[in-house]
Formats: structure tokens, sequence, C-alpha cells
């Protein structure tokens, strides 16, 4: 059984941990009202774009465009979006685990791996999986360009015919407690198959000059919706994470405490015992 000496000391040990996780939970916090703030008001615009591709993807002949153009699929991209750091509780492991079922189902394919962020890398590395592309450290400044970096490369390999699929992995923001991983088809983009029966719609200019234009568009900000959700997840999850350990670490220190005072009671009782004996043999002699 632990003495006094070690049980003050892992008292203040675990204080200072919980002083770093309740900071940790305020910085995260902070961090995740921003990153809310830009992916609800980034959704409106990626959704909107996305009817609107599918729409006129419907008014062109296939072959048009070649973005969106479906073939027989013999290779696929598989872009994964996870954070750098850990300390987030399980939302790094839940997207990989999803990939890593994912890749299970495309099996039959050739599959390119691309990877944002260091924990997706790390966890198909340490498993023997290739990577094609990596970027880490995208979540430190969270800019843009880099998503239109990204988007160029998988743009690139989809049209020089090396993948015939892009598939986009991230972790969906819904709420500050939960995180959903989601796969979503960045190319070719499907068009919309009841178009053709509802409201018919007149462009300028013409479909196909359109498409030109915002395909590319498209799909730029569709990785940087991905960023912005996996941001705000990430954000959440380390809140909820440090949140637990705070309070994991109050029980913690309360339990300790009350062992502390048992060890102290006992150690003052022994004390009284000795004076206690010490004045009756005096008195005896």
């Amino acid at each position: 059984m632990a003495n006094l000496r070690q049980l003050r000391t892992r008292v203040a040990s675990i204080k200072n941990i919980q002083r770093v996780t309740h900071a940790m939970q305020l910085v995260a916090a902070a961090r995740m009202r921003r990153a809310q703030d830009s992916i609800l008001a980034a959704r409106p615009y990626a959704e909107e774009l996305e009817s609107v591709l599918k729409k006129l993807s419907s008014s062109v002949e296939q072959g048009q465009q070649p973005l969106l153009s479906e073939r027989p699929v013999e290779a696929v991209a598989l872009a994964v979006v996870t954070a750098d750091r850990g300390l987030c509780g399980g939302f790094n492991t839940n997207i990989c685990r999803m990939v890593a079922s994912e890749m299970q189902k495309l099996s039959d394919y050739r599959i390119e791996l691309f990877t944002v962020g260091r924990k997706g890398r790390d966890y198909f590395r340490n498993r023997g999986h290739d990577i094609a592309c990596e970027h880490t450290d995208v979540f430190r400044v969270l800019e843009f360009s880099r998503a239109a970096t990204i988007a160029r490369e998988l743009t690139a390999r989809f049209l020089s015919g090396a993948v015939d699929r892009v598939l986009l992995a991230y972790s969906e923001f819904r709420s500050v407690a939960q995180q959903a991983p989601v796969v979503r088809q960045l190319l070719p983009t499907v068009a919309d198959e009841d178009s053709s029966s509802s409201t018919s719609y007149i462009f300028e200019p013409e479909p196909a000059r359109l498409l030109e234009a915002l395909v590319p568009r498209h799909v730029t900000f569709q990785v940087w919706r991905a960023l912005l959700e996996s941001n705000a997840g990430e954000q959440a999850a380390r809140m909820t994470a440090m949140d637990n350990a705070a309070k994991n670490a109050g029980e913690l220190i309360e339990q300790l405490t009350q062992e502390m005072n048992k060890e102290r009671q006992s150690a003052i009782t022994l004390e009284l015992m000795d004076i206690i004996g010490g004045a009756e043999a005096v008195a005896q002699g």
C-alpha cells in the first residue's frame, strides 16, 4: 500500500494533468466554434453547386465533359482525411477502420491511397499499405489553397486514366457529440436521375461550357468541405475527450484523497497509541 508521501505525489501529478486537459478542452472548444461556423457557412454552397452540376450533367451527352464520364472501373483513388494529432478519442480510429472496410469491398480493383493528415498516413503505412500521395500539417493553418492542391492531384489522376473513380473519405460533423465517417464519390460526378422527368431548365451559356467551368470548382470545393468537416469534427472530439479526461482525473483525485486521509488518520492513531502507552508506562513506574 502506498505511503502518505507517495499518495501526495500522485495527487499533485494528477492535478497537473487535470489542469492540462482542462486547458486543452477550452482551446478545442474555441477552435470548434470557429470551425463549426465555417462548415455551416460552406455547406449550402457545396450542396447547391452539387445539385446544379447534377442537373447540368443530365443535359449533355456522355463524354462531353471528361470529369463526368463513367467508364469501366479498374483502379480507384481513395482519399482519406484524418487529423494530424491525437488526443481526440476515437475520431481517427473510426475513419481509418471504415476506410479499411471500404478497401476490402474494393479488393477487386487496384487502389491508390491518398492520405490527408498524419494519423491516417501512419495507420495505413504501419499495416503495409502503399501511400500514393500524402499531405500533412494541413490543419495547422487550414487554407483553401491546400484543398485546391489536393483536388488538382486527384483530378489529374482521373484525367490521365490512372484511376477510373475517385472516392473521398472523411468524418462528417453532425453535432458536437457525433462525427460520422462517410465515403463519397468525388469523380465522376453522378448525374441527377430524376432531372429528366422533372422541371426542364434553360441554361445560359450552354451546359457544356458551364460544366467546363463549374466541375473543377465543384471538385475543389468538395475537398474543401471535407477538410472543414474533418476539422470541426476533430475539435469537437478533442473537446469531448479532454472533458472526459478532466472528469476522470477529478474522480481519481477524490479516491486518492480519501486514501490519503485514511493513511493520515492511521498514522495519527499510531502516534496517539505510542503516546498513551508511554504515559501509562511512566505512571506505572
